[in-house]
C-alpha cells in the first residue's frame, strides 16, 4: 500500500515536470517566432507555476464543477452516507465529502489531492440501478482510488491537460492569425522554426493526454482489486461492473477532461464493445486512447483473481503500521 502511496507522489511529480517542460518549449518557440524574446519564455515559467499550484489546490473543485456535483444531503441520501461512512471506518481513513450528480447513467468517481482533502460522487442512476452489495463495491473502489492517492495524480492530470490543449490552442491561433516577427526575417530558418513550432503545438496535447490515459488505466485494475478487499465481497463489484457493461446511457455532464476520473468512461462507453465480445478488445490505436480497459477484462480479472485467491491482504487498520514521518 505505501508503496503504491510513494509510486503515485513520483507519478504526480513527473506529470507535473513533463507539464512545465511542455510549456516552456511552447513559450520559448512562441517568444523566437513572434520575435519577442525572453518574453515568451518568462510568461511561460509564470504561467506554469501558477497553473500548477492553482491545480493542486484547486483541481478537486474544479473536477466537481465540471461534472454538475452538488454535496448529498445526509438525510435524503442517508444509505449512501452510511455506506461511505463504513467503508472508511474499516480502511482507517477519513471519510471524504460526498456529492451527487443528477444524471441516469450509472457512475462515479473520486477525486481530492490526498484522504484529508477528497470527494466522492455517484450519479443517481448510479443508486437506482444498483443494489446495495454493487454500490458498496463501487464506493470501496472510489474509496481505494483515494487512499492509494490516485486521486491525486489523476485529478491534476485533469487541470494540466486541459491547460496544455488551451495553450496550443492560443498559440496556433496567435500563429495563423499575427504571422512570424522574427520567423519572417530569418530567410531560410523561419520555415524549419514553423515546422518545429507546429509539431510542438500539434503533439504536446497529444503526448499529454496519453500520459494521463496510461496512468488511469493501470490504476483502474489496482483500484478494482482494493475495493474487493475492503468490502470482502468481490460479486458486489463484479455485480456493478456488469451492470456499466449492460447500461447504454452516458453521463451529460461528462467531458473527455474528466473522464479518467469515472469508475467507467463515461463519454461513448460502447464504441468499441464488439471487439471486447469477440475477444480482440480494440485494435491497439483506440486503446492507446482509452481512459479505463475495458470492462470485461476488468471482471474476469476480479473473477480469476476471486477463484484463486491470489488477491493480497489490503493495508488496513490491523494492517503494518505507517511509515514513520520524514
Amino acid at each position: 500500500m505505501y508503496e503504491r502511496i510513494a509510486s503515485n507522489v513520483r507519478k504526480t511529480w513527473m506529470l507535473i515536470l513533463v507539464f512545465v517542460a511542455f510549456v516552456l518549449a511552447i513559450g520559448w518557440f512562441f517568444g523566437e517566432f513572434l520575435d519577442i524574446g525572453w518574453w515568451g519564455l518568462t510568461g511561460a515559467v509564470v504561467f506554469a507555476i501558477a497553473m500548477t499550484w492553482g491545480s493542486y489546490f484547486a483541481s478537486d473543485r474544479i473536477a466537481l464543477a465540471m461534472s454538475r456535483a452538488q454535496p448529498a444531503d445526509p438525510v435524503r441520501h442517508a444509505q449512501l452516507h452510511n455506506i461511505v461512512e463504513g467503508l472508511c471506518l474499516a480502511a482507517g481513513m477519513p471519510k471524504p465529502r460526498v456529492y451527487i450528480v443528477e444524471d441516469q447513467a450509472p457512475n462515479a468517481f473520486a477525486t481530492g489531492r490526498n484522504p484529508e482533502h477528497a470527494a466522492i460522487a455517484v450519479t443517481t442512476g448510479l443508486m437506482d440501478k444498483l443494489s446495495r452489495d454493487e454500490l458498496e463495491g463501487v464506493l470501496a473502489h472510489e474509496l481505494s482510488h483515494v487512499k492509494n492517492r490516485d486521486t491525486l495524480v489523476m485529478t491534476i492530470a485533469v487541470t494540466l491537460v486541459g491547460v496544455i490543449v488551451l495553450l496550443a490552442d492560443w498559440m496556433l491561433r496567435a500563429m495563423w492569425w499575427g504571422g512570424g516577427g522574427r520567423g519572417r526575417d530569418r530567410g531560410g530558418l523561419g520555415a524549419p522554426l514553423a515546422l518545429i513550432g507546429l509539431l510542438l503545438l500539434i503533439l504536446s496535447p497529444i503526448i499529454a493526454q496519453l500520459l494521463q490515459f496510461a496512468i488511469s488505466r493501470q490504476r483502474e485494475f489496482l483500484a478494482d482489486a482494493d475495493g474487493v478487499f475492503l468490502t470482502r465481497h468481490p460479486d458486489g463489484l463484479i455485480g456493478a461492473l456488469e451492470k456499466l457493461r449492460a447500461d447504454q446511457t452516458v453521463v451529460r455532464s461528462a467531458s473527455r477532461a474528466t473522464a479518467h476520473l469515472w469508475i467507467e468512461s463515461p463519454i461513448a462507453r460502447h464504441a468499441h464493445e464488439g471487439h471486447s465480445r469477440t475477444g480482440k478488445q480494440g485494435a491497439w490505436l483506440n486503446r492507446l486512447f482509452d481512459t479505463h480497459p475495458p470492462l470485461e477484462t476488468r471482471i474476469e480479472a476480479l473473477r480469476s483473481s476471486a477463484l484463486s485467491g491470489s488477491l493480497p491482504a489490503p493495508a488496513g487498520p490491523g494492517g503494518p503500521p505507517p511509515p514513520p514521518p520524514p
